[in-house]
């Protein structure tokens, strides 16, 4: 496998907008597949897009079933997919849309693996938001699983609400919560316990899987914890909000 030829080959796909490409089916491994998508990461700081933090998904349960995949992954995020609380989304620019609802942490202090514990990811932890993953369906999830990992997971925009700093002690994150609402309508509940028993635990996840491929978990980045609960499909018109006990909530508009 030339890795720098898959990097190079899927990046200019995917400035074409063509995702999935049919030469790459079945051909990764999910090292090969991580570290394509490393690669693309370098070609957009390259191009002048910042890095924001990453994203951990396929924490709960919920996810794993619903995506016929049962183990954590990572993708990035870039600033420019970060967006406040309310914003108003153009549904016809995006590609088969979703949401998930998760938390959000700022880290504080890096963290390098592999040996990274829930104690030192506790502390690390510098901020906290409720939040919205907003992933395109680009292609079947689980059909080709390494070619959606090299597809970044299928990340685009995440959505944030109003930030909690420093994270309290006494707040146990397994016991946060989250109620889920479509256009008004309260559609679903979850405990932070789903999320790998707790939402800390991402982070330790995500720590030390970076320390496999060379990368450490830097002061400043943000962390997409994982959805408490599966994922929505989303259509035009859609209003959603997620209500986090005890952060808040967060939502966006689809138009």
């Amino acid at each position: 496998m030339d890795l720098e030829e898959a990097i190079e080959s899927i990046w200019e796909c995917n400035e074409q907008g063509i995702y999935y490409p049919q030469e790459w089916k079945g051909k990764f491994s999910m090292d090969d597949a991580y570290r394509v998508q490393l690669g693309i990461l370098q070609r957009q700081i390259q191009s002048g897009v910042s890095q924001a933090g990453w994203k951990v998904g396929l924490t709960a349960k919920a996810m794993q079933e619903q995506q016929r995949v049962h183990e954590p992954v990572f993708g990035f995020l870039l600033q420019n997919g970060a967006k406040p609380s309310g914003t108003v989304f153009a549904f016809d620019e995006l590609i088969q849309p979703a949401f998930e609802n998760e938390l959000c942490f700022s880290i504080g202090t890096t963290l390098k693996g592999p040996d990274v514990t829930a104690e030192q990811a506790r502390k690390a932890i510098c901020a906290v938001q409720p939040a919205l993953e907003i992933p395109e369906r680009r292609g079947d999830f689980a059909a080709d699983f390494p070619l959606t990992i090299a597809d970044n997971a299928q990340a685009k925009f995440f959505v944030l609400g109003e930030a909690t700093s420093p994270l309290p002690g006494d707040v146990d994150l397994s016991e946060s919560a989250v109620e889920v609402f479509i256009n008004g309508e309260s559609v679903d509940w979850a405990s932070g316990h789903v999320v790998m028993g707790n939402p800390v635990e991402s982070i330790v996840w995500l720590a030390n899987k970076l320390a496999d491929f060379g990368h450490s978990l830097e002061a400043g980045m943000r962390v997409m914890s994982g959805s408490f609960t599966k994922q929505y499909a989303l259509a035009q018109g859609d209003h959603i909000e997620a209500r986090f006990q005890p952060f808040g909530s967060v939502e966006a508009e689809f138009q």
